[in-house]
């Protein structure tokens, strides 16, 4: 008899993937959908649609689904009580989701459930103090100390991507009220805006070029870009790195982690963003925080946040508290 699957759902700021997972975390079956466009009614539809397609490609039975979403959760209610990113604040979204899949379902932040993976099979295994940031459409983070995940007094602690790090910054995204959060500065959305600037000071440069043939100006063509050699996709990444670092700085300086790991659909940068980031957190953090800290990539890349959506239905079936 086949083995029995969940289905873990990472929706994001732009994209969504539901990933037919078994308990060694083999994915089956990957459903790719955009997140973004449309009024409630249709990111719940497409989330839905996606969800559907991997539990109809599941080799055995579905035990149920586990939903990283981008909002604040109160996880007794599975209500997303805010969002930054897409029209589903005060949505009843666990119970609408059992209503429409008929499985039982958790829902939790998709940073918390990115942590939940890397902490327990991940870059943080066999670790009690650590941070992740997901660096995407926004930044997202999720903190475990003393082994545990830290969620906060009503479940919003860990918005590490709203941390302040430049009182003059450019206005935040979505609905923050700051400026000159990591979130403005370093995400996949403010590699898009800094590429686009770049590519208006060198109408002759790459960047210029690639718009020029109607290209989309993304984190993603920036990253492409600067691991083609170009000179200003690379300074865009460094600038980058540099703003992620003095983000890391405080944040080593608070947490005192073993490990941050850097996950998300940024970490294709690889080096090009994160060795400025860990030169910057070193000039400024304090010892002996900034000697222990290793600054690495999430081992399971953009995919953390369905992996760790998948453990979390898998703890929710079997009763363990996470």
């Amino acid at each position: 008899m086949p083995p029995p699957c969940v289905i873990g759902v990472d929706l994001g700021g732009t994209k969504l993937l539901a990933g037919t997972v078994d308990r060694e975390l083999n994915v089956h079956h990957r459903a790719h959908r955009p997140a973004a466009g449309g009024d409630r009614s249709a990111v719940l539809d497409r989330v839905v649609d996606a969800v559907e397609e991997a539990i109809a490609a599941a080799p055995g039975d579905v035990l149920g689904v586990g939903f990283g979403i981008p909002s604040l959760i109160d996880r007794v209610r599975g209500v997303a009580v805010s969002t930054v990113h897409l029209p589903i604040a005060d949505v009843p979204f666990r119970d609408i989701m059992v209503e429409r899949l008929g499985l039982p379902v958790v829902v939790d932040n998709d940073a918390n459930v990115a942590m939940l993976a890397e902490h327990r099979f991940g870059a943080a295994a066999s670790t009690d103090h650590a941070v992740l940031i997901t660096i995407g459409t926004g930044i997202g983070s999720g903190i475990v100390v003393d082994g545990k995940l830290v969620r906060g007094a009503v479940g919003a602690a860990a918005e590490l991507g709203h941390m302040v790090i430049d009182l003059d910054g450019p206005p935040c995204q979505g609905n923050c009220p700051n400026r000159g959060c990591m979130e403005a500065l370093v995400s996949g959305s403010a590699l898009g805006r800094a590429g686009l600037a770049a590519a208006a000071a060198d109408p002759r440069g790459a960047l210029a070029a690639a718009v020029a043939t109607g290209r989309l100006m993304t984190g993603a063509l920036v990253t492409e870009l600067a691991h083609d050699g170009d000179p200003a996709a690379t300074e865009c990444l460094r600038a980058a790195g540099v703003a992620l670092g003095v983000g890391l700085a405080n944040i080593v300086n608070i947490f005192n982690p073993e490990v941050v790991v850097i996950g998300g659909g940024v970490i294709a940068a690889g080096d090009l963003l994160l060795e400025p980031a860990r030169a910057e957190m070193r000039a400024r953090a304090l010892s002996p925080s900034r000697d222990i800290a290793r600054i690495v990539p999430a081992r399971f890349g953009a995919e953390s946040g369905m992996l760790g959506a998948a453990v979390l239905a898998y703890d929710e079936h079997d009763g363990i508290p996470t």
